[in-house]
């Protein structure tokens, strides 16, 4: 028995052994399949994605500035040419005078913007006008009395007109006697446009310096507080003619031009005063008395006044502008920014930052904010994957090749994964601010920005269109 058990223990051993040694093997494939996992799982670990967020600010205000400049210059033509002839055309025009007897004009100008003056005498036959410069302000101490006695014959609905230039203090003494028995109208008006109101409704005494109605004998007195071109008229409303007998006294205050550095006569036939910029020249026009025996012909002298610019002014006038201009638009942008980053929760600060971001997993970012953000700062976002597993970069692809679906924002999905939806011929390479919705190429983006302006997905009003560019 005992041989037998010895022979069968014997017998037993090498069974033992074997099985023994067959779990060892188990053990030791199940650890390598445990290994091999756990190493699987480590690349899969070890697979991320990550966001590159480049900040392309810079770019943003180059555009600004260039837009801003161009504005700018369409602002500085526009200023400088609606400028220029207003003044040379409007304010310093050329104009038409007609000068009575013992005249004393002041030509008082902005030397910033007149440069010369020039008077020429439109009849050259009647010589007598005086053109004189001055320095300074000439005084205005010379006092002249004159009288002229007239005697006219006014037609049925018309009148009969004399023409004064007085300044302030002057005074006219008017002594009339109408020897037919209708009233008539004696008016002074001052300037030619209230003479022009009191013919066309001559009942109306509110458009004339003084409205009389005068018949017989009598005697008027008018003093003037102003320098001005003054009309002493008779105007007759009955049916028949009616003749009147006048004498005006006239008392006028006229410059002294004795002080004068410069006088022109202008039977030359034209004369030129320079303007000296920091001296601010004046000049003082004159007429002569009239002569004994002079016909109605002779009273009045037609001048030509005309002003040279200078257009120094207008070119550093229209500088300063585009200066002010600029400074403006630059400021209104940077109160927009301001205000648009005041309304965001997140605010990238810093321009031409470059900042990585790691994402685990598969997690997606979307290319935009969910907020209605217009920030000019804003660039293209993109995914780059590892490329230690191939597998799962080949899945990436599959799923980034997949048709956008209607209402899918580009943050959603790789860019540039399908046809544009206006054209069918292009991928969709941009996507819309504030929405964010990719779905068409950038040439389509940019015709319905610049017609439509708004979304073809969620028909939003767009404020501008980025192209995206795959890295």
């Amino acid at each position: 028995m005992e041989a037998e058990d010895s022979s069968n223990g014997e017998q037993r051993m090498p069974v033992s052994s074997s099985s023994s040694s067959r779990a060892v093997e188990a053990e030791g494939s199940i650890s390598t399949s445990r290994a091999e996992t756990e190493h699987h799982q480590l690349l899969q670990s070890s697979v991320r994605s990550y966001r590159v967020n480049i900040s392309i600010s810079n770019t943003a205000s180059s555009s600004e500035v260039r837009d801003d400049v161009w504005s700018c210059f369409t602002v500085l033509v526009t200023f400088w040419f609606f400028a220029s002839m207003a003044l040379i055309m409007g304010f310093y025009g050329s104009a038409n005078l007609q000068l009575g007897p013992n005249s004393s004009q002041l030509i008082q100008t902005n030397p910033f913007f007149v440069q010369y003056v020039k008077v020429e005498e439109l009849d050259d036959s009647k010589p007598g006008p005086m053109l004189y410069g001055f320095h300074q302000h000439p005084q205005l101490d010379v006092k002249k009395t004159w009288s002229e006695s007239r005697v006219a014959f006014v037609p049925a609905n018309f009148h009969q007109e004399w023409i004064y230039f007085l300044n302030k203090g002057s005074m006219v003494e008017i002594e009339y006697s109408i020897k037919s028995p209708s009233p008539l109208s004696l008016v002074i008006a001052e300037g030619r446009e209230s003479l022009v109101e009191w013919i066309e409704d001559p009942s109306y005494p509110n458009t004339t310096l003084s409205w009389n109605i005068i018949h017989g004998r009598g005697r008027l007195q008018q003093e003037f507080s102003k320098p001005a071109t003054y009309y002493i008229a008779v105007g007759n409303l009955n049916s028949e003619e009616a003749a009147v007998e006048l004498n005006f006294t006239v008392k006028a205050w006229m410059y002294n031009t004795t002080t004068a550095y410069y006088s022109c006569s202008l039977g030359n036939p034209s004369c030129s005063l320079t303007i000296h910029l920091l001296k601010g020249d004046m000049a003082v026009l004159t007429s002569p008395s009239l002569k004994e025996g002079a016909t109605a012909a002779d009273e009045n002298w037609y001048i030509k006044l005309s002003y040279g610019p200078r257009w120094i002014t207008y070119f550093i006038g229209s500088g300063v502008m585009t200066v002010i201009t600029l400074l403006a638009f630059r400021t209104c942008n940077m109160f927009r920014t301001r205000r648009g980053g005041d309304d965001s929760d997140e605010e990238d600060e810093g321009n031409g930052e470059i900042r990585v971001e790691e994402i685990e997993g598969d997690q997606r970012i979307p290319l935009l904010h969910g907020k209605d953000e217009d920030l000019d700062s804003w660039g293209s976002s993109y995914e780059s994957i590892s490329h230690e597993d191939e597998d799962l970069e080949e899945r990436f692809f599959q799923a980034s090749s997949k048709p956008l679906a209607e209402g899918e924002s580009c943050s959603n999905r790789q860019s540039g994964g399908g046809l544009c939806v206006i054209c069918f011929v292009s991928p969709r390479d941009c996507f819309f601010l504030p929405c964010g919705h990719c779905a068409a190429c950038f040439d389509c983006g940019s015709r319905i920005s610049e017609e439509d302006g708004s979304c073809p997905i969620c028909r939003r009003k767009m404020k501008k269109v980025r192209r995206i560019f795959t890295v």
